[in-house]
């Protein structure tokens, strides 16, 4: 019946807008540090990519014969499917003749017997016929989507480490193999048998229509074009309005990006408030565009069905007149009508069909053009030399190298050293200066830009790559341990491996012991990045697996950096046995462990400073080495005295700990960053992996949400009335159709009246409808938008209020908080709104058509409403059956992808031990399941849909035989027969409509616990707060009393211990590398144990709000919002300040020359981030944002180390003026900026070790501060 045609349409365009809504939300995650400029290009380059597509045949490029095979099979059954609906309405027209031009009533049931015998026959054939489809269809879908899959990851394998840092992330690979793959095979499976059936049903409907009674076809299908057209602009306003709704909301978007993504300045500067202010105005043109568009949808649905209204109307009044004029029959006439619509509507289904096609072209593109990527430094390229053997000696020739992703950021220039054979050599240096470097060039991970690499005087770039790295082995700081047993995680260093020679390497590498120790022995399984062992024994499998190769080069990446004392002991002796008569490169942060190697070689910033053994180069006093080692040594006695639980392995550099202000701040441009504990390398991250589950979203009663909603009561009311209206419309069409069957086979004269008089009547319900339909719609989405704005702004409001310490958790990142703001917030209104519009049209079409069937005949209504429920039992189990599979096939997929994300993130492993085909078999071995579940699932659709097509067939033949039966009996008429069955169906339709709600509910139901979540958290250290004492006047007086303090997020890295220290009133004071301190001055944080007291006070007494007005920040990266210069400074003072205060305050921090001499002036935008000022500039307008404050107490975060020597002048000399009579606390790891503070003090470990003025500390021979100044000036020079 027409009808069905209803939910596709409507379903069509609103998912769709949602959909892009969503893919929006994701795609905006990228890291809060990508810069302003690169977000644009990367949309510039998304909607490039949007517009390539790969021609659709393509996406066929890799079925197999037995694909080719399921297609065609595939295609036949869907042509038997969709030729069936147009055979139907033949049927139908039969079924009419029989009824209505039956000579006597005993003729009818003979008659109608025949016809109800031709639906049983049509039933078994369109079942069988749509079990073909879809089996085949599905499950050729599976297969290729499985080989796209495998090519896929095959191809990211082999290609270069600089492709992984430059274009992808893991997890934009494992993205594409389980997003784009689910995409693409939406377009190359069940969707086209779909199409397929629904452009034959089109064609069939149309050569039906003629061959029953061409001239009424061709005046019925001047409706078609209208409709046509109706259709296409509707859907295309939607689609607009949907847009502009984005748009409009990609204003408040912005403002959320910019307040989380900078909320540390927010919360220093108290505007919270403001931000909460401008997000609510931003929110009303989204308000606005989303009724607009609820209107739109509206009038566009109302606009359609009219025309369709028309089209009845029109055929019937010339129908009429072709039985009188013509000698057409009833029937023919009700066939031809039928006929067309039939046709005509499957072309509206197809939409969704043709919208996952373009979906997988799209997906298709960036997936194949990978797969057709050849790679710079070909792994699985089986072209180049190999050598009998070699003898291993490395030699690098004038290495120009920078690293793609930092290509201006020269790393080598014209590096120069050579590794005779067999000999060991230690590579020393600070962090960053090209140590690990030299390892990936030797492990040709990157090809350097100018010069060689040279081994065995061969050219690494002529050697076969595979052959070359069986020849090295590698043993990095972080081993990459796969998630399969020890025993498989050795093997990787060999191909077939025996069970002997796995034992010995592990022998070799003091690991046998500790693996015969575990349940299982070497069968073990190691857990996700072998999170089952603890740091020692996977370094020692790691060595192992290095063993099993026998390299002749052996690459030691601070291979025991991060182990604890007992550990590091049992590895380091495991390498010393391994490294007899190998060459051997070491890469080491702790001196200790490389004392004895022949050749010690000091790296810095990427030259060659010093060479030679432990004792030559400690000759001279003044030389790099013995600078590092004095520093090492003042660390080992400082460790003894400090905390003895702090495991030397995890000696964090002070400065690297104190989580750098997100990872926005690379370190690199500090021009020594590693002031102290030079055992650093490694961010420690474990606190992240166990995510806090203390906010699972709970289940939230609808009353809730409802209550939300109460101030729309009103516009809820009448929108219900209008709703009611709509709804009871589709019944009454079943009264006028049967009217006007009853009236084709009335005498002339009666039939030329009664059919003006019902073509007119179908035109009058046209116009209800056309009236009633975008009312209802306007309203409910009134309420909605209304509904969505509330819930917006109270999440936003309780988000901005949130302790700092919730946004460090990655879960709370900007990207992330803004997708549940703009996605979260729409899904809900889907659960009070739209759902009950639905609701109440639906249940209203429910009850007209119930009464209207009972009315005519009570006793053919039960008989068919008898049936009905076995047509939606089919329908449910078929559901069930999808959705149950489904979920089952993502987790078997998600143990798949898991393997890739494996390879993926530590693909410099994979690389280093050409395991490219090991990852490759064991993803397959992996995706086995699943494909074998999508198969069972396609079988099981196809039997569910081919089940359900006989039943709707069946339940058509036995009420019309039914109802022949009665007709017999006299027990009643035969327009009444038709009046009864299409009420029915008309119900039946809305109720099935309104179960495609439940999927939509499930998803609004979490997304609305997921909002309340953030809601309903009482934020720890909360702003928004009134309570507390504020004091007239602040002296500044600081004191830190017994503090300890450790992240939140890294629980294991203890950052203060026991810290004491007074600062006066008016005293500058200064640490090294301390950022935390003024984090928890400004209560971003608050102490684990211990008190900060300010003027005597402790200040969790004070009222939030008041302290931090009474404290001026400036940091390291001054987060700027993208608005004039003028309202970046008025911030300071909540946006109040006066011109003369903004413009004194720019003079005090030298910023007024450089603004007044712009263009606009102080009227200059300064562009995402602060993106369009020079670092320089930046600054200067944060320090005068911070004077604008006059605050109390001025604390200065590294507040010139970003910037160049001349900026750095102008900034200091402004910060200079601005310190008087503040108290001033300076974080700095440049001593330059730090020499006349009034106190210094020197923190390592989290404990103040020295402190006193410049000259003083300068004097104390081997201090630690003096140490630190020594080794500046050797830096520099």
């Amino acid at each position: 019946m027409p009808e069905s045609w209803r939910p596709a349409e409507a379903s069509a365009s609103p998912s769709g807008a949602g959909g892009a809504a969503a893919a929006k939300g994701r795609r905006s995650p990228g890291g809060n540090g990508a810069k302003g400029r690169a977000a644009e290009g990367e949309a510039a380059a998304a909607a490039a990519a949007a517009a390539a597509r790969v021609p659709f045949h393509k996406l066929f490029a890799f079925a197999d014969s037995t694909d080719a095979a399921l297609m065609l099979l595939g295609a036949l059954g869907a042509v038997a499917n969709g030729a069936a609906m147009p055979f139907m309405t033949v049927l139908f027209g039969n079924l009419i003749g029989a009824f209505g031009g039956a000579l006597g009533v005993h003729d009818v049931v003979e008659r109608v017997s025949m016809v109800s015998l031709q639906f049983i026959y049509l039933a078994v054939a369109s079942a069988v016929a749509s079990f073909v489809q879809v089996t085949c269809w599905m499950i050729t879908g599976e297969r290729q989507a499985a080989r796209i899959r495998n090519l896929y990851l095959k191809t990211i394998l082999r290609q270069e480490i600089a492709f992984f840092d430059k274009y992808t992330s893991t997890g934009e690979v494992v993205g594409r193999m389980s997003g784009d793959t689910v995409l693409i095979q939406d377009a190359m499976g069940e969707k086209v048998g779909k199409f397929i059936q629904l452009v034959v049903t089109f064609f069939g409907g149309f050569i039906v229509a003629f061959a029953q009674g061409w001239l009424l076809t061709l005046v019925m299908m001047a409706t078609i074009p209208p409709l046509v057209v109706a259709g296409a602009v509707m859907s295309n306003v939607v689609a607009k309005m949907a847009s502009l709704g984005q748009a409009a909301y990609a204003e408040s978007s912005v403002v959320v990006e910019q307040t989380i993504g900078s909320i540390r300045t927010v919360a220093s500067f108290t505007g919270e408030k403001r931000a909460v202010d401008k997000y609510s105005k931003s929110l009303k043109s989204a308000y606005k565009s989303g009724v607009r568009e609820g209107l739109a949808a509206g009038l566009g649905m109302g606009t359609v069905m009219v025309l369709l209204f028309c089209g009845y109307s029109l055929g019937i009044w010339y129908g009429a007149k072709l039985i009188l004029e013509k000698g057409y029959t009833g029937a023919k006439v009700m066939n031809v009508i039928f006929a067309v619509l039939t046709g005509s509507l499957a072309l509206g289904q197809a939409s969704p069909s043709m919208k996952a096609f373009a979906g997988g072209q799209a997906a298709a593109y960036k997936m194949f053009e990978t797969i057709n990527r050849t790679p710079e430094i070909d792994a699985y390229s089986t072209t180049g030399r190999k050598l009998e053997d070699i003898r291993g000696d490395i030699e690098f020739r004038d290495v120009y190298f920078s690293y793609p992703t930092r290509p201006d950021e020269q790393i080598f220039k014209g590096f120069s050293l050579t590794i005779p054979s067999g000999m060991t050599i230690a590579l020393v240096g600070q962090s960053g200066s090209g140590k690990s470097t030299v390892i990936s060039l030797i492990e040709r991970f990157y090809d350097p830009h100018l010069g060689d690499v040279l081994i065995d005087g061969v050219n690494l770039k002529e050697f076969q790559l595979r052959w070359i790295r069986s020849k090295i082995g590698l043993v990095s700081q972080e081993p990459v341990l796969f998630a399969a047993s020890i025993k498989e995680n050795i093997a990787y260093g060999k191909d077939n491996a025996t069970d002997q020679e796995i034992r010995a390497a592990a022998e070799l590498a003091n690991a046998a012991k500790f693996i015969d120790k575990m349940p299982q022995g070497f069968d073990t399984s190691v857990g996700e990045h072998g999170t089952q062992l603890s740091g020692g024994q996977k370094q020692r499998i790691a060595i192992a697996r290095a063993i099993l190769k026998d390299p002749r080069i052996l690459l030691l990446d601070e291979a025991t950096s991060a182990l604890d004392a007992e550990s590091e002991r049992i590895v380091q002796e495991a390498l010393d046995r391994v490294m007899t008569n190998r060459t051997t490169v070491i890469v080491a942060h702790r001196l200790s462990t490389v004392r004895n190697a022949d050749t010690i070689a000091v790296i810095h910033q990427g030259t060659l400073v010093e060479k030679g053994a432990h004792n030559e180069l400690l000759r001279d006093p003044e030389g790099a080495y013995s600078q590092l080692i004095r520093l090492q040594e003042a660390n080992q006695q400082d460790n003894r005295k400090g905390d003895s639980n702090a495991r030397p392995g995890k000696q964090m550099s002070i400065n690297k700990s104190a989580s750098r202000r997100s990872s926005r701040d690379n370190s690199s441009h500090h021009s020594f960053s590693v002031p102290f504990g030079m055992p650093l390398g490694i961010d420690i991250q474990d606190g992240s992996s166990n995510k806090l589950c203390d906010e699972m979203p709970q289940e939230v009663p609808l009353s809730r949400l409802a209550s939300l909603n109460k101030p729309e009561i009103p516009v809820l009311i009448l929108g219900s009335i209008a709703s009611v209206i709509s709804g009871v419309i589709f019944p009454i069409f079943a009264i006028l159709l049967s009217n006007v069957i009853k009236a084709f086979y009335e005498p002339p004269h009666l039939l030329r009246r009664d059919s003006q008089f019902w073509s007119s009547m179908f035109l009058v319900f046209g116009a209800v409808y056309f009236l009633s339909l975008p009312v209802s719609s306007y309203l409910f989405s009134i309420a909605g938008c209304r509904l969505i704005r509330r819930i917006r702004l109270m999440t936003f409001e309780k988000v901005v209020n949130m302790e700092i310490e919730w946004f460090d958790h990655p879960e709370n990142s900007s990207g992330a908080i803004g997708a549940r703001l703009s996605a979260d917030a729409a899904k809900v209104r889907g659960l009070v709104g739209d759902a009950l519009q639905l609701v109440v049209q639906n249940s209203s079409t429910l009850v007209a058509g119930l009464v209207i069937a009972f009315v005519s005949n009570w006793e053919l209504s039960l008989i068919i409403l008898a049936l009905i429920p076995l047509i939606g039992l089919n329908g449910w189990i078929q559901m069930k059956f999808i959705q149950g599979f489904s979920a089952d096939a993502k987790m078997m997929y998600e143990e798949a992808s898991q393997v890739a994300n494996d390879a993926v993130s530590s693909i410099r492993t994979v690389a280093s031990f050409s395991a490219e085909e090991k990852v490759m078999d064991l993803y397959k071995k992996k995706c086995e399941g699943p494909l074998r579940t999508g198969i069972r699932t396609g079988i099981i659709s196809g039997i569910g849909f081919g089940v359900s097509f006989f039943l709707l067939f069946g339940v058509y033949a036995a009420s019309f035989y039914a109802g022949a039966r009665l007709v017999e009996d006299k027990k009643t008429t035969f327009p009444k027969v038709f009046r009864v069955f299409l009420a029915l169906a008309m119900a039946a339709i809305g109720v099935s409509q309104s179960s495609t709600l439940t999927s939509d509910s499930s998803k609004a139901k979490s997304s609305a616990s997921s909002i309340f979540a953030i809601v309903d958290r009482k934020s720890r250290i909360d702003p928004s707060e009134d309570a507390g004492v504020t004091v007239e006047t602040l002296r500044g007086n600081i004191e830190f009393q017994h503090v300890s303090f450790k992240y939140p997020t890294r629980p294991d890295v203890q950052i203060f211990r026991d810290l004491c220290l007074t600062i006066h009133a008016g005293k500058a004071k200064s640490g090294s590398g301390k950022s935390t301190a003024i984090s928890l001055l400004q209560r971003f944080y608050d102490p684990d144990i211990g008190h900060i007291l300010l003027d005597g006070v402790d200040i969790q007494k004070f009222q939030l709000r008041w302290l931090r007005q009474q404290m001026g920040l400036v940091s390291q990266e001054p987060a700027l919002f993208n608005d004039t210069i003028r309202a970046n400074i008025a911030y300071g003072k909540d946006g109040q300040a006066t011109e003369s205060e903004i413009v004194a305050a720019a003079k005090l921090a030298n910023a007024h020359k450089f603004i007044s001499s712009a263009l606009q002036g102080y009227d200059t935008m300064v562009g995402e981030r602060g993106a369009q000022l020079s670092g320089g500039q930046k600054q200067r307008v944060a320090i005068a944002r911070a004077i604008v404050k006059d605050p109390r107490i001025l604390l200065l975060d590294e507040a010139t180390s970003a910037l160049d020597a001349e900026s750095e002048r102008v900034v200091q000399d402004a910060l200079d003026r601005v310190m008087v009579n503040r108290t001033t606390v300076i974080v700095a790891h440049r001593l330059s900026t730090i020499q006349n503070a009034d106190l210094i003090a020197v923190v390592r470990n989290g404990v103040i070790i020295e402190k006193g003025k410049h000259d003083a500390l300068i004097n104390i021979k081997d201090g630690a501060y003096a140490s630190l100044v020594a080794l500046h000036s050797a830096a520099s020079s």
